[in-house]
């Protein structure tokens, strides 16, 4: 039987019981980590079920049909944060299902552009190239694939990075890649001016975004289809899939193209997670100022800009975000965040500059570590540098009076505010 939980668990919890005779917790120790995301528990179960696996407030953390190959979990043991997770894995696939570990980044990078030859042919792709890892790495497996026949779009909606898009063009020169670079900042900020719900902004870009390729679509000659750099944890998040998982946000890169563009989508790293993704950059020979680069959400600073969309609020944000990613490559910890961003709040708070009272701005900086998106928790930056980051937004950034840090992790909290 299953009811809401008395106690619900998000995040850490540890197995204080495991049956390591059971053929699934095989090598796994009584107290390991786990990451939980759940308002329900399992109260009581049948006959013939056994329990192998509990926590302080989950008895039936894992059970088992005695007689039978199958088992469930309470938890997560595919994410980064269940810290045996790869050994439990490993022992259902291999031990329990008798599975070979064949999966190599060099192997998917021989099948999925071989795939891509026989489905795509000599037909014409482009490809919305944001010059963040996922796409670039689809990029450079269909240009493996197809050549010249892919057209890479990078397109400027006004939302990303301060200056990112004439580094983004120039990061990629001599790489090879048949590059055309838009600008429609004015297009997409236009349409955004005043609009506060996320998902209402998150159409609005969409909307655009398919619009621009529409038009770039027209300009190369007999194209048929559209690549995009989709990777699992955006499906899961964006589209319910094989199961009753639930819509947590939408996005443009995700459900499907209007009909009127005439265009077949091709995703070839739908299945992958952000590390999975990031060893095939390393087999594609990718530089690593590709492949490190923190994950930049598709909507952009439209989603972390909470409350009204206005440009001179956009310009305040992208500023301090500036100076907190610059900040943090400075200091030598770029490398170790997964990905970091400032979020400027739709709220003022009194301050004192000098002998002036002030009622400015608040942003919140938010630095997480994870491997794959679908789990993260905050990353511990050291005071110090939190200090002088405090310090340098509110002492060059005009509008802002108040720095604090997000301290939450993923779940229950997801790693974007909106």
């Amino acid at each position: 039987m299953v009811k809401p939980a008395g106690i619900r668990e998000y995040g850490r919890a540890n197995l204080i019981s495991v049956n390591t005779n059971d053929p699934l917790f095989k090598d796994i120790k009584t107290g390991t980590q786990v990451w939980m995301s759940h308002a329900d528990t399992i109260t009581t179960i049948p006959s013939g079920y056994e329990i192998t696996g509990s926590t302080a407030d989950v008895e039936v953390g894992a059970y088992h049909i005695i007689g039978e190959n199958t088992w469930g979990i309470q938890f997560h043991p595919e994410v980064y944060h269940t810290m045996d997770g790869t050994q439990i894995l490993k022992n259902f696939v291999v031990g329990i299902c008798q599975c070979s570990q064949n999966w190599t980044p060099d192997s998917f990078v021989d099948s999925t552009v071989e795939k891509l030859k026989e489905k795509l042919g000599d037909d014409k792709v482009i490809l919305g190239l944001s010059g963040g890892v996922d796409s670039t790495v689809a990029a450079f497996l269909l240009h493996k694939a197809i050549g010249k026949k892919l057209t890479c779009i990078f397109v400027d909606n006004g939302l990303l990075r301060k200056n990112e898009f004439n580094k983004v063009l120039e990061s990629y020169l001599g790489l090879g890649l048949n590059i055309v670079g838009v600008d429609a900042s004015n297009r997409f900020l236009d349409q955004l001016e005043g609009v506060s719900d996320p998902e209402t902004k998150r159409k609005i870009i969409g909307r655009v975004f398919i619009e621009v390729f529409d038009t770039e679509a027209k300009k190369v000659n007999d194209v048929k289809w559209l690549a995009q750099g989709t990777i699992y944890p955006d499906v899961i998040e964006s589209v319910s899939v094989n199961g009753p998982s639930a819509t947590i946000k939408s996005h443009h890169n995700v459900g499907g193209l209007p009909e009127e563009m005439h265009l077949e989508v091709v995703e070839p790293l739908r299945l992958l997670f952000k590390d999975e993704v990031r060893r095939v950059g390393h087999a594609l020979g990718l530089p690593d100022f590709i492949i490190k680069r923190h994950p930049f959400p598709g909507p952009g600073l439209a989603i972390r800009l909470l409350g009204k969309m206005t440009r001179e609020k956009l310009q305040i944000l992208k500023e301090a975000d500036d100076i907190f990613i610059e900040g943090l490559k400075k200091h030598g910890l770029y490398d170790s965040v997964w990905q970091a961003g400032v979020i400027l709040l739709p709220v003022q708070s009194v301050g004192v500059m000098g002998d002036e009272r002030t009622y400015e701005n608040a942003v919140v900086l938010r630095a997480v570590s994870s491997t794959d998106g679908m789990t993260a928790d905050w990353s511990h930056l050291p005071y110090e540098f939190l200090g002088l980051i405090s310090n340098e937004i509110i002492n060059k950034v005009k509008g802002i009076n108040r720095v604090v840090y997000d301290i939450s992790s993923k779940p229950p909290s997801t790693i974007e505010w909106e």
